[in-house]
């Protein structure tokens, strides 16, 4: 497996285990507390404040797997090398057609 390979997952892992330990520190956190109860308690200022920092961190966190699942699926770029082998058995090509077409 390819540096870039191993690096995606491990930003794709990151993501997963920040989305999912925020979610369990954030509103869960605030449902179990138990400080109010009733219908009352999804009217306490804390959830104005957890709510958008939750759905912010998910976003990154869904950012971060994206990211990583593209290191892991992109196959490896070709070496310089073989690119520029190419591009000189292309420029071969081309100036064997045209001495080929001003022959005839």
């Amino acid at each position: 497996m390819g540096k870039d390979k191993a690096f995606g997952i491990v930003i794709l892992l990151i993501g997963l285990a920040m989305s999912v330990l925020y979610i369990i520190w954030g509103p869960l956190d605030l449902i179990n507390d138990g400080a109010t109860t009733g219908i009352w308690a999804f009217f306490d200022w804390r959830w104005a404040v957890v709510v958008p920092m939750t759905l912010a961190v998910i976003m990154i966190g869904l950012l971060a797997m994206w990211i990583g699942y593209s290191m892991i699926t992109t196959p490896p770029p070709v070496p310089l090398e073989e690119l520029e082998e190419e591009l000189e058995a292309e420029e071969a090509a081309s100036k064997a057609a045209e001495a080929e077409t001003k022959s005839e």
